[in-house]
This record gives C-alpha cells, structure tokens and sequence, in this order.
C-alpha cells in the first residue's frame, strides 16, 4: 500500500482546511486508516481513526468536534476535513494504515505510511 497526503497549508486561526489521503492498492476498502501529526520537537501523535467501512471512527481529544474523518473506498481516498483551527494545529500530519482491522491509537502499529502534508495556523 502506497498514500500519498495532500491539502496542507497556511490558513488563519477560524478557518478550514480538507486533508486528502490517496492509497493505492486492491485491498484499501479493508484497512483502517488513521492521521497523526507531528509538530516540531513534539512526538507524533494521534489524531483520528476510521474503520473500512466507516463503521466507526475515534478522535482525539484535542480536535473532536472540530476534526471529521471520511472515507471514499471506490476512489481509494481519506478525507480529513478540519474546522476552527488552531495555532496548536499547526504540524505536519501523515495518514497511515493499518493490516488489521482493530482499533489502535499508536503510531507503533500502522504498517503504511504517507509522507506528510504541512499544516500552518496563523494566530
């Protein structure tokens, strides 16, 4: 499986942006996917989680209610749509899957990994 992470930027504090994850691979529909973010001297960390068939979905503390993941398995693409940013938002962030089909929050336990998109918040 290959992703590829598009749709970082520079947006002012209050505004949206749409992070996009593009994989590649048959077997895309049957993986749980995830996004951390990394922001500089900080550990990844994590951020959202969602099954394969959209069963389910978990969030981090920090950005529920303002963060939505979506999935659209016949384009292969993870959508992450970010409202009412934060300066504190501000990281780079990588989508990632999982081989198995459980729920993990650590980054220990994706197996793919996309190459980052950077997110900017201006205060």
């Amino acid at each position: 499986v290959q992703l590829q992470a598009s749709g970082g930027g520079l947006v002012q504090a209050g505004g949206s942006l749409r992070l996009t994850c593009a994989a590649s691979g048959r077997t895309f529909s049957s993986k749980v996917m995830g996004w951390f973010r990394q922001a500089p001297g900080k550990e990844r960390e994590f951020v959202g989680i969602i099954s394969g068939s959209s069963t389910w979905t978990y969030y981090a503390d920090s950005v529920k209610g303002r963060f939505t993941l979506s999935r659209d398995n016949a384009k292969n693409t993870v959508y992450l749509q970010m409202n009412s940013l934060k300066p504190e938002d501000t990281a780079v962030y990588y989508c990632a899957a999982r081989i198995y089909s459980s729920i993990s929050f650590s980054s220990r336990d994706y197996a793919y990994w996309g190459q980052g998109t950077q997110v900017t918040v201006s205060s």
